[in-house]
Parts: structure tokens; sequence; C-alpha cells
């Protein structure tokens, strides 16, 4: 079972909220949602019974009063829908999710936050509930998980098509998560994701996407639907692995953006290139690049990476060299900045939550279910998520002030492209 760590938690009273409150709100959030998708179900069942009259002779009658279960992160209201059965032939809405006789669930300090952040998936729904709401509650059917999935596709339809010509970002992150799931028409279906940091240092969710294999058609396809719906301009950076097609997707649609070479993927790439007797050395060595207070202490660091691996190992000092100017691009950035632009670890957490679902999920999904899958699990995560270090330093960047070695620039020397307004 998965618990939060002290990182998590700092970022979640950063939220504005505390611990307790946030597993509250997404405990009931669910717990209404499965609820009403029961309800549903029941209705459909009797769709097509009638009264003399020709009516519906099952129909919805409003609530019974609140109530709230009790659990040891405090009580979580719930409201039970009712039915009227005008047919007289007794029929009711018994809620198997929250059975009336449901008060308490000893357990459930240590389940909420696995439901929280991680238990909202399609496959674990039922197994999710059951260890909130004790061992009697009887979970979930498959017509109500189907349900739920429906109602998520629909949200992240509706998110997809938001308008974007308000919409303003420094810096994005980009990265594809292959999950294992097998779609309807192919096997190499990925997930496509990008989070942006706005303006006031705030990151959000920017565009959530599937594609073939990470290809260029499929990221440039994600780009021009972006612009399409308003985004004027693209970042003022993007990192992300250099393997994938998003580069050259970029350079059609935002040319003006620059790209930094995540250095996490980086090193990976360039280690699996190397015996594991050279792997301990290897990695201190890019360290000592990336750690490099100056631009100029970076590269010869840089060439001295080269110069002690070149001849002996020279697939992993090429792997390294192909991308030198993109992997020290965050230099140009305040150094507040660097710590986020290196590498595409802001993003890379998500990503581990949605692999940790997906992966469980074995069965062929049709496509909105993927990216509604998808798209709740990252709704969920950025929830936690914090701003940037450092976010006044943005204003500085957006007035096209120039940035050497973290530092402002200051006289006459050239100044960055301003963000378009």
């Amino acid at each position: 079972m998965s618990k939060f760590t002290e990182k998590e938690v700092i970022g979640l009273s950063g939220a504005g909220l505390g611990l307790d409150e946030l597993v509250r709100q997404g405990a009931r959030q669910v717990i209404q949602q499965a609820i009403e998708a029961e309800l549903a179900e029941l209705m459909e069942r009797f769709a097509n019974v009638k009264t003399m009259q020709g009516q519906r002779a099952v129909v919805r009658n409003g609530y019974l009063p609140e109530r709230e279960i009790l659990t040891a992160a405090g009580p979580i209201p719930v409201k039970v829908p009712k039915v009227r059965d005008r047919s007289g032939s007794g029929v009711k809405f018994n809620s198997s999710i929250v059975p009336p006789y449901v008060r308490k669930s000893p357990r459930v300090s240590a389940a909420l936050p696995w439901l929280y952040l991680k238990g909202i998936s399609t496959g674990d729904m039922s197994e999710a509930l059951s260890v909130l709401l004790g061992e009697d509650a009887k979970g979930l059917s498959a017509n109500v998980v189907s349900r739920l999935k429906a109602q998520w596709t629909e949200e992240q339809v509706a998110w997809s098509k938001r308008d974007l010509s308000k919409s303003r970002y420094v810096y994005w992150w980009v990265d594809g998560i292959h999950t294992g799931l097998r779609s309807e028409n192919s096997d190499g279906q990925c997930l496509l994701v990008i989070i942006g940091v706005r303006p006031d240092g705030s990151k959000e969710r920017v565009a959530i996407g599937d594609g073939y294999r990470e290809t260029k058609a499929s990221w440039l396809e994600l780009l021009l639907d972006l612009k399409a719906r308003g985004l004027q301009a693209g970042p003022l950076l993007a990192v992300g692995d250099g393997a994938m097609g998003f580069w050259a997707a970029l350079e059609e649609v935002f040319p003006a953006t620059r790209g930094q070479r995540c250095w996490f993927h980086k090193m990976g790439n360039v280690l699996n290139a190397l015996p594991k007797s050279q792997q301990g050395r290897a990695k201190a060595d890019m360290q000592a690049i990336w750690m490099a207070a100056t631009r100029a202490e970076a590269h010869a660091a840089f060439d001295r990476f080269v110069s002690i691996y070149a001849a002996k190992y020279p697939k992993a000092a090429e792997t390294l060299k192909k991308d030198r100017e993109n992997l020290l691009a965050f230099y140009d950035f305040p150094s507040e900045h660097w710590q986020h632009l290196r590498t595409t670890n802001a993003i890379e957490s998500t990503f581990a939550t949605v692999r940790h679902r997906t992966t469980r999920t074995r069965n062929c999904v049709s496509r909105p279910t993927f990216l509604g899958l998808a798209f709740k699990l990252i709704d969920e995560a950025e929830k936690t998520w914090r701003r940037i270090n450092g976010p006044e330093k943005i204003k500085l960047l957006l007035e096209g002030i120039a940035f050497e070695d973290g530092e402002p620039v200051q006289g006459d020397r050239p100044a960055q492209q301003k963000l378009a307004a």
C-alpha cells in the first residue's frame, strides 16, 4: 500500500489545504460518483416499466438525509439518492457502495491516501472502496465501473476542447508513457503528456493525448490542436527526451521555443552504452557537467568526459556529444529554475502513477477509455503539484531580460525574445 512521502505532504500543505481535508474531498467525490453510477444502472434496468398512464414507473425522488461515514481522517459526508416506484411493486434503491449499516471503517486512515492518489482506476475501484468502507461493503459491479469509465471519458473530452486563447506558458515538460495497454488498433499505444508552467509559477496540464510510439505525426497532431484552440505561442523552453518525435513537430508549430534535453534520460542512454564496471564513475562524471556553476565549467567537464571515454567507449561518448548544446540550454534561464529544467522529473512522478495503475489492466481498451483513465489519474496527481522555485524571476523572462549562467544580463547585451502577448 502506498504512503505519502514527506515531500508530498509538504506539497499538499503548500496547496492551501491540509492532508486530511484533501483526502476527504477526494474520497467524497469518488464515493458520490460511484453511488450515482449505481443509481443510473438501476434506472436503466427499469426504464421500460411503465404505469397504466404510460409514465416511467421508477423515477428519482431526491436524496436521503446526508449522512457521514466516520473515518480516522474525519467524517466524510455522503448523499444517497432515493427512487419512487409509481407502480407499487416496491422497487427501492439500496447502494451497495454505502449500505445503511456502514458507519465506520477502522482501516480507512491507511486506505484513503492510496484511494485518493492511486485507487481511481477501473480495475481496482471495487477493491479500493471495499477497503475504504469496510469488509461488509459489496463493492462495485462491472456495470457501475463501466459507467464511471464513461463519465471520466466525458470529462476528458470536455477538458481537451477548452479554450486556450488566454493561456501562456514559460516552460513545458514533455514526455511519452508506454503503458503496456493494448488498444483496439495496435499494441504501440502511448500517452503524450505536456505539463506547463504558467506566468505565476504554478504547474498545470497542457495536453494529454495518445499516439503511436511517440512519432512526429502524433506530436504534430497534438501541438496543432493546441494552436487551433487559441494557444498563441509556445513556451520559452521545452524539456524532454531527445529521442521523441516531439522536437521535429515543435519546430514546425512553435519554432521560437528552445529545447532542453532531459539529463535523466540522457544519462540512462549513455550508461546503457557502458559496461557495468564503468557506470558508477561515468555517472559521477556526467553529474559534474550539469552541476557546474557556469556554462564554461560545464563545457570543461563535458570535454573531460569525452576525452576519458571516447577511445574505449565511442558509442557512449557520441550519445552524449550529439545533444551538447541542448543539454546546457538551462544556463540561459534563472538559476532558481535549474533544478526544474535539467530533467523531466516534474512529469516522471505523474507518469509513475499512470504506469502503476495501467500496467495492472491487461485487457484491450478503447481509445476513449484509455484517455479517460489517464485523465482521471493525472487530474488527481495535479492537486499535489507545487509552484517552481523563484517564481518572481519569471516576470524578468517575460519582459525580455536575458540570463547568463543563471543571472540576469545587464547593459546592452541582447535580450531573449519575449513570450508573445
